[in-house]
């Protein structure tokens, strides 16, 4: 569904009718897998199902699905809080959250404010009745915006909105410079975002905090201004989403104000940033109603000035201080015919401004100011139009490519479609993604959700290993930064630094940055957009966004599921959780052949087959009970299965000499309560391993701590995982505690994701290859034999490091050469 929203493809309402059902019926298939397996215990996710099905259905029916929030500071707008606040406030307040860029302070009454203020009034049935008397010609569309517009500023404030407005003007008053008022500003579903609106609807400048209840009502009011009904018309919006957020924002005393292209929408070839500014506030600049001086300024540091056109700017709008709004001044003499930017002031707005553009992957139109002390403010950032008459890569285009050094092309799978370029950056076991610079390209081995954090701030995202159904494909598409994972060998052809471009269309890399890609990328973007493109936009925020991370937080519930993929991770963590608990011996079925396993190390194993998991065997349970019958190794034909054995047997790795513990050790495990989940596997007195030809769950207890591994292999990469779990141990909580760093330590090594408490470790690998998943149980079988009693020996926090370089010296040597390199 994702891939419609790249606009290769037509769709219409009954697709989307019949798709987000096909995946609501997936996902409660899901769920009842889960009820069957832990019945009762996780019932709550069946409601959670119906709450966002619901949501569904509603915006389908022509419902917008808003949260029950009337305000939202710019500080904690995030990804989740798009609809509320509308675009152009969600762009100014990621500029500030994400890239640290200066912005005025600002809350947003959202759009869930404007729907309670239209229901409470009864408005929304009178503007459809007056629309229909402007449709069919019974009255002007200036009449009838004029009727609309009375209607609204004649309108009741409900009380909780009324407190809203109390609690913005109360939370930013003593936030504004002394003398100064709020400026309050439209924010309108549509504005600023794939469409502009620019200059449709109304903001207000310098409003006392006394003023604020009337501002708000006239910026309502400007949705149903003429050119707002004209422009909507136009691009066919429907009623249900005229929808308005406006924010609240501390005024900025502008020494001068502007605006700015990132890239010349009428020459894009140029290649440069277009500037218009004027001593004061940039309102009149914006407008086009006042003189202004003009530079364009190259996109290449160090941004030189090409060319420079000084203006006389006589008149300046500036704050009035003796009141609300604004009022003109005479500007002196001396600066009336005087750049009203430095080359300082130019060269730093360009670099901000080149940064906003990488951030959010177009061109944008931006509006500035700097303060009286010099400091740059960011006002406002949209997307820009380039004029395009080209559908196809033109001749020239095409020329350019050919003559271009190809790193390499055709590799790998697109999981966001674009153009980047950059440096590269390879996010090495020993890098730090706090170095990670603004604008670069991240390469990785595994597209792990680690690198989660960088991508808002990267160009493009390139890994060895991955699919495009991974989570960090899936943050990378709502960051639409351009994704090419299951390169095989990305991280080891490219070097840190190296300038490329990634051609995410083509599957290319090109050597060094080729613009005329850039160039064609942002013609190719259209700014028009269908209903049904926006409504599974919208769709899509109900089914997409990864809300679950980490098992241990508190939101993970079935409660805390917000969305299909928060139930699918859910229920996948949960499922693996599940097989620790089940009584396999118990509810064995009959037909399952079982046996215990002959291994030339003392782990005493009970496997039980469940499909293709073992061959050349007739071992079939006694009235449901588990067979005492050896099964030779020979005999496993599991593919997970067979590389464990292969790993937890291998020759000179198991100790199974005793090993001293000293008296505070031995009392520890004395004392210490085993965790009933983690002791679930000593229900039936024995370690157990379920397994078919591609499936193994295997549960061990050795000892005093309990080993969990679950593992699917296919032919199909997006298929597989492998999931390991460990707690537990002889010795004191401390020497436990280093021995789970260690298995963390030998684990990232293998591009797991970890999770670490105290001695509990939980490790996931998925979605890559069937030989790296079994590279990984062979790994891990050695693992459980080398790690067994190793606690005892983790006497400070030097053996972590020692312990685990032994293991990787131990792998390298040898199950490369089992498996012959």
């Amino acid at each position: 569904m994702h891939s419609k929203l790249g606009g290769d493809y037509i769709f219409d309402i009954q697709y989307l009718r019949m798709a987000t059902q096909d995946m609501e019926d997936q996902v409660r298939k899901l769920i009842g897998a889960l009820d069957s397996m832990s019945p009762g215990t996780y019932i709550e996710l069946y409601n959670s199902l119906r709450r966002i099905s619901g949501n569904i259905q509603k915006e389908l029916s022509g419902q917008p699905v808003l949260p029950d929030r009337l305000m939202v500071s710019f500080s904690e707008t995030t990804p989740k809080e798009y609809d509320l606040v509308g675009a152009k406030s969600y762009n100014l307040a990621r500029t500030a959250n994400i890239l640290g860029i200066k912005t005025p302070e600002g809350i947003s009454v959202t759009t869930r404010a404007c729907k309670d203020f239209m229901e409470s009034n009864g408005f929304n049935s009178i503007i459809s009745a007056i629309k229909r008397e402007s449709m069919n010609g019974q009255k002007s569309l200036e009449q009838a915006s004029a009727e609309i517009t009375e209607m609204i500023l004649s309108g009741t404030i409900p009380p909780d909105v009324r407190k809203t407005l109390n609690a913005v003007r109360d939370q930013l008053s003593g936030k504004s410079n002394k003398g100064l008022g709020l400026a309050v500003r439209s924010s309108a579903w549509g504005e600023d975002g794939t469409n502009s609106f620019a200059g449709i609807y109304e903001s207000l400048i310098n409003i006392p905090p006394d003023k604020l209840h009337e501002a708000y009502l006239t910026v309502l009011a400007g949705i149903y201004s003429p050119s707002a009904i004209r422009y909507r018309r136009r691009l066919n919006y429907k009623t249900n989403e005229t929808l308005m957020a406006v924010s609240f924002q501390t005024m900025i005393d502008a020494k001068c104000s502007g605006v700015l292209y990132t890239l010349s929408p009428t020459a894009p070839r140029e290649n440069t940033v277009i500037i218009s500014s004027a001593w004061g506030l940039g309102s009149s600049v914006v407008a086009g109603e006042s003189a202004a001086d003009q530079f364009t300024v190259s996109r290449e540091k160090p941004y030189t000035q090409l060319s420079i056109s000084i203006q006389r700017k006589e008149k300046a709008l500036r704050i009035n201080r003796a009141g609300a709004g604004t009022v003109e001044e005479t500007v002196p003499q001396h600066q009336q015919t005087q750049s009203s930017l430095s080359s300082d002031e130019i060269a730093r707005l360009v670099e901000t401004a080149l940064n906003i553009e990488q951030y959010f992957k177009k061109p944008q139109d931006i509006e500035f100011a700097f303060d009286q002390n010099g400091e740059l403010v960011i006002l406002q950032s949209r997307p820009l139009l380039i004029q395009t008459q080209m559908d196809e890569p033109p001749a020239s285009l095409l020329t350019e490519l050919n003559t271009r050094e190809k790193i390499f092309s055709g590799k790998g799978d697109v999981a966001q479609h674009g153009i980047a370029s950059g440096e590269v950056f390879i996010a090495r076991k020993d890098s730090s993604l706090r170095n990670f610079p603004n604008g670069a390209i991240l390469v990785v081995r595994h597209s792990s959700p680690s690198f989660a954090a960088v991508l808002p701030r990267a160009a493009g995202l390139i890994a060895d290993v991955g699919s495009a159904l991974g989570h960090l494909a899936t943050i990378a598409r709502e960051y639409r930064v351009p994704a090419l994972l299951n390169t095989e060998n990305a991280t080891e052809i490219l070097t840190d630094g190296q300038i490329i471009t990634l051609d995410a269309e083509q599957k290319t890399i090109y050597s060094g940055i080729i613009r005329e890609l850039h160039l064609y990328q942002a013609k190719r973007e259209s700014l028009d957009e269908t209903y049904e493109y926006r409504l599974l936009r919208r769709i899509l925020r109900q089914v997409e966004p990864l809300n679950l991370f980490d098992p241990s937080d508190s939101n993970f519930t079935p409660v805390g599921c917000e969305t299909f993929h928060d139930i699918t991770r859910f229920v996948h963590e949960k499922a693996a959780e599940e097989l620790v608990e089940v009584n396999i011996g118990t509810s064995l079925d009959s037909s399952s052949p079982n046996g215990r396993l002959k291994l030339p190390v003392p782990l005493d194993l009970t496997i039980i087959d469940i499909g293709g998991g073992l061959q050349n065997i007739d071992l079939e349970a006694e009235s449901g009970r588990l067979s005492k019958k050896r099964i030779e190794k020979e005999q496993v034909a599991s593919a997970p299965m067979t590389a464990f054995i292969e790993g937890v047997s291998m020759a000179g790795v198991w100790q199974s000499s005793p090993v001293p513990v000293d008296f505070s050790s031995f009392m520890s495990s004395m004392t210490r309560t085993t965790a009933p989940q983690l002791a679930a596997s000593a229900s039936i007195g024995r370690n157990l391993a379920v397994i078919s030809d591609n499936y193994s769950h295997i549960s061990l207890h050795l000892g005093y701590h309990f080993t969990i591994i679950n593992c699917y292999v296919s032919d199909n990469p997006a298929d597989n995982y492998v999931y390991f779990r460990f707690a537990g141990g002889v010795t004191d909580a401390e020497r436990r505690s280093r021995r789970a760093r260690f298995l963390s330590a030998v684990l990232a090594r293998l591009d797991f994701s970890i999770t670490v408490r105290d001695d509990l470790v939980i490790a996931r690998a998925k979605k890559i290859s069937a030989d790296d998943i079994l590279y990984r149980m062979m790994v891990i079988g050695v693992l459980v034999a080398y790690s067994r009693q190793l606690d005892v020996s983790m006497v400070d926090d030097y053996q972590i490091e020692k312990y685990a370089n032994n293991f990787n010296k131990l792998i390298t040597s040898r199950i490369q050469t089992t498996i012959g390199g």
